[in-house]
């Protein structure tokens, strides 16, 4: 998704306030993933699931983060076209504030869209509270570590969702 706007002049700018940008996922569907911290496991899962990057900018709300776990909770990505509520397979959702990186000008990105830790941390803590209210196993990373991320992507098969 662009979520750069022109203004009069025809110039590119990114969206200010009161402009949407959606809240948004990178899914995977893998068999198996896991993140480390210095060192230490801190969140993994077996087998067949999905592996969540979640980014959250400036406009998003806990009524976006619900929607979000109810269409990670319920999207036919997984073999023969189910889901994870169908066969009861777990996600392991890691925070990922790059994911609204903008490297249109330049060489450096910018995260001017990216929502600060203070909003981000509670509304990607909404998506997993609200994936388990709704049965699911799931497991996360640890927001603003550094975080190394190994998956095995089945397929592979990754789609980006907007919400």
């Amino acid at each position: 998704m662009d979520f750069a706007t022109r203004d009069l002049s025809g110039r590119r700018s990114l969206p200010g306030p009161g402009m949407m940008v959606a809240m948004r996922a990178v899914v995977q569907r893998v068999d198996g993933a896991s993140v480390v911290v210095a060192g230490e496991t801190v969140g993994a899962i077996e087998g067949e699931g999905l592996c969540v990057l979640v980014g959250v900018t400036h406009e998003d709300t806990k009524e976006k983060a619900a929607q979000l776990a109810r269409k990670l909770w319920s999207i036919r990505m997984l073999h023969g076209e189910r889901s994870c509520s169908d066969i009861g397979a777990p996600l392991l959702v890691i925070s990922q504030f790059t994911l609204y990186g903008d490297a249109r000008k330049g060489r450096r990105p910018t995260w001017n869209a990216a929502a600060p830790g203070d909003v981000a941390e509670p509304l990607v803590d909404e998506v997993v509270a609200q994936l388990r209210a709704l049965g699911a196993t799931v497991a996360t990373g640890r927001f603003g570590a550094r975080m190394r991320v190994a998956l095995t992507n089945d397929g592979p098969f990754t789609v980006l969702i907007e919400v």
